[in-house]
């Protein structure tokens, strides 16, 4: 057995969020020299049941070592099935899968063709599938200039200025989050909901009972004055000038 191979492989489950419980049954196979195998497992996230089938096929120059191509991940309440490819430039994890699967979008490093690598949002486009069946991804590029941030520091989040809480709730939605955070409206605390929306160029927030809610009720006091004062210059009328008068320059 190519230990080496098996040590990468354990690992890789690993920082793909699948953690440590397959590890035996891998190993397992790949002592049993089979030419490929299937491992299954399934997580739970939010009280919703994720089940994964993880594709390995053997390679190499001796046939001594296995990749891991790609995994199929059903959500059972949804009725919802996709496969997931493995690349070098930032396979999406277990969690990302489960998050992308329920609409929401997924900021990761992607390569192209050319073995250029660039970062994207994606999300699950449920309007175009491939040959094979399988939902193609649809990503938003830097050129969208899609920035959740411009939202994020135009609301009063309760905390959000204490060291590494901006960076924490970034970090989750880039990951696909569903992020909760408390916010004030109108001189109270209130539990709201985060998601990154690129293809609206937008960040939708729900209340606990997963009503939407509107950005302009959360937002700064400086913020709303900002708005307010902007608003009151493009509504404000313009002077006729008199007929036949001079213009100042």
């Amino acid at each position: 057995m190519n230990t080496q191979n098996l040590s990468y492989l354990q690992k890789q489950l690993l920082n793909l969020g699948f953690g440590e419980a397959m590890n035996t049954e891998l190993e397992k196979n790949i002592a049993a020299n089979k030419p490929e195998f299937t491992l299954n497992t399934t997580q739970e996230y939010n009280k919703q049941n994720v089940d994964y089938t993880l594709h390995y096929k053997a390679g190499g120059d001796q046939n001594d070592m296995y990749f891991f191509n790609k995994y199929d991940a059903s959500l059972r309440d949804k009725d919802m099935q996709q496969a997931f490819y493995i690349n070098k430039s930032g396979a999406i994890t277990a969690k990302e899968a489960y998050n992308l699967m329920e609409g929401r979008a997924v900021h990761k490093q992607l390569e192209n063709l050319e073995g250029e690598k660039y970062n994207a949002w994606i999300i699950i486009d449920r309007e175009n599938k491939t040959e094979n069946g399988n939902y193609k991804l649809r990503p938003f590029t830097d050129g969208w200039n899609y920035k959740p941030e411009r939202a994020i520091d135009k609301m009063d989040i309760v905390g959000i200025d204490e060291p590494g809480n901006r960076e924490k709730l970034m970090k989750s939605l880039e990951k696909g989050n569903r992020h909760q955070v408390t916010a004030m409206k109108d001189g109270k605390e209130v539990k709201l909901f985060l998601e990154a929306n690129p293809a609206e160029h937008r960040i939708n927030l729900t209340n606990w009972k997963g009503e939407a809610q509107q950005l302009e009720h959360y937002k700064k006091p400086e913020a709303k004055a900002s708005q307010k004062t902007a608003q009151t210059q493009e509504d404000a009328p313009v002077k006729k000038q008199r007929k036949g008068a001079k213009m100042k320059v």
